[in-house]
């Protein structure tokens, strides 16, 4: 008899989650599955939003962002009278696996679900932010790279025509990556992250000395866990550098826009290695990507954990920024 499994995408959303969903439904069905989608999150599994899927509910969504079966942050979640609800809904539908994408909130949701209920899971990082301890990589963070790169691309034309200096400011949470990982792939003079203590006053002497050079604008990277609100950056560079500043918060349009090659292939590889796991034992773990290779970690070594900044990144912020 054929087992019944499922796949949802808990939090916010990442461009590469289509192109895992399309994989998840192709890969079950080669290995003699029944796929299931859950609309909306752990929303939905309260909900009972819940349908098999099939070839036809994936075909074209490839190269689209987004989730086409939706996400959620479900309060209700939390409690254990709708996670019993969530197992009947499982239950009516005989579904034995889920496959999650999501964050480490997401993942200690289902670990607790685990030791309620029994149900086998395994988790997909998914978040641009990429902060999740244990994988270096997490779904949909070079789309949201690239979407960040075009951006900053497009403001250098502006910066240079009128002599500005622009302040950038990426998502993030409290991890500095996007921005970081921008700066320096972009060529910005400027980068401010939450993990690295500044003070913008270390700046002041050598902008002003670039600007007697010759230079006619700054870009500035930084990330929306700084202490300090980007207008007051700008305003910085206003009163204290002398040259007219203006800020650009790129928001939500971070996480949409076609996924880039690498996260459709990630997406594929993450979402066989996932299936693969639940078919040979790994019922409560979290598959993730470092060195090239994928292995699964359990959540106590994902969920749980602080995570840190690849230490190389650190070092070129600190040789390119003197910080």
């Amino acid at each position: 008899m054929r087992k019944n499994i499922a796949i949802l995408c808990s939090g916010g959303d990442v461009s590469g989650m289509n192109p895992a969903l399309k994989h998840f439904v192709e890969y079950a069905l080669k290995n003699s599955l029944n796929p299931f989608f859950v609309y909306d999150g752990y929303e939905g599994l309260i909900d009972d939003k819940i349908d098999k899927a099939s070839y036809c509910d994936v075909a074209g969504i490839i190269n689209k962002g987004g989730t086409k079966i939706g996400s959620s942050r479900s309060r209700r979640f939390m409690q254990k009278k709708y996670r019993a609800i969530a197992k009947q809904n499982l239950d009516h539908h005989n579904i034995e696996m889920l496959v999650v994408l999501g964050g480490d909130g997401s993942f200690r949701g289902m670990d607790i679900f685990y030791k309620e209920h029994g149900v086998k899971f395994c988790g997909i990082p998914s978040t641009i932010d990429n902060d999740i301890a244990g994988t270096s990589y997490c779904l949909g963070v070079d789309t949201s790279l690239n979407i960040i790169r075009t951006a900053i691309d497009a403001i250098r034309d502006t910066a240079s025509s009128f002599g500005r200096a622009f302040v950038i400011e990426t998502m993030g949470r409290e991890c500095g990556y996007l921005a970081l990982v921008s700066a320096l792939t972009s060529g910005a003079e400027l980068c401010l992250i939450p993990e690295v203590p500044y003070n913008l006053e270390q700046y002041e002497e050598s902008f002003k000395n670039q600007i007697a050079a010759g230079r006619k604008y700054f870009l500035a990277i930084v990330s929306e866990g700084i202490k300090e609100d980007v207008r007051e950056i700008a305003q910085w560079f206003e009163e204290k550098v002398g040259i007219e500043a203006r800020v650009t918060i790129l928001g939500h349009m971070q996480r949409g826009g076609n996924p880039t090659v690498y996260d459709r292939l990630m997406a594929y590889k993450f979402v066989s290695h996932a299936i693969d796991g639940l078919l040979n034992e790994q019922h409560d773990s979290v598959i993730c990507y470092n060195d090239g290779g994928f292995t699964h970690k359990s959540i106590q070594d994902v969920a749980f954990q602080k995570y840190q900044l690849d230490s190389e990144l650190l070092c070129h912020l600190q040789d390119l920024y003197n910080v």
